[in-house]
């Protein structure tokens, strides 16, 4: 797959910098890193499940997830302290920008109803996150291994240093906003 993200990056500053009134190319925000994120939910006790959710979340990032543990005890959920609750992966570079053109190009059109992200995702720092119901909308995932479906986070961290140059940052990388 052609490197889409890098090469629109390339563009982003002569793209931009009439409207924020950049001087310099150092000024136009850069994707930092994705973390991707998952929580175990109901299946927190079932040791082989857990390995599941692990192995996918692995095939989907590319490297290899890390088991997060519980900061506290909770009675009511039946939680202990260092109780995994779910995993997660960080994201950077080359394997940051493969993401990406998966999750903008193949995972999110094949989202069922599907209409646009709202720019509303976008916090007051320039970072985006998303929430997808279903991991199978990436094409990492076999359609016979459907019996387990779980949900993610996708949070994509830019350094851009408010939510408007953020959404006209992101815009331009590809990010398919609602009008």
């Amino acid at each position: 797959m052609a490197n889409l993200i890098q090469d629109k990056q390339k563009t982003a500053f002569e793209a931009l910098k009439k409207e924020f009134g950049w001087k310099n190319a150092m000024q136009t925000p850069r994707l930092e890193k994705i973390v991707v994120a998952v929580g175990v939910g109901k299946m927190a006790k079932e040791k082989g499940r857990q390995d599941l959710v692990a192995d996918r979340l692995g095939k989907i990032a590319g490297q290899k997830a890390a088991a997060r543990g519980a900061k506290k005890s909770i009675a009511t959920f039946k939680t202990r302290v260092g109780d995994r609750v779910g995993y997660q992966v960080t994201l950077r570079g080359k394997r940051m920008q493969d993401f990406l053109n998966r999750l903008l190009h193949i995972a999110l059109p094949r989202t069922k109803d599907f209409k646009g992200l709202s720019p509303k995702t976008i916090d007051e720092m320039g970072n985006v996150t998303l929430g997808l119901k279903e991991h199978s909308v990436f094409p990492e995932t076999a359609d016979e291994e459907l019996k387990d479906v779980f949900g993610m986070a996708v949070t994509v961290v830019s350094t851009a240093k408010n939510k408007k140059e953020a959404l006209a940052y992101l815009t331009h990388l590809g990010f398919p906003f609602k009008k």
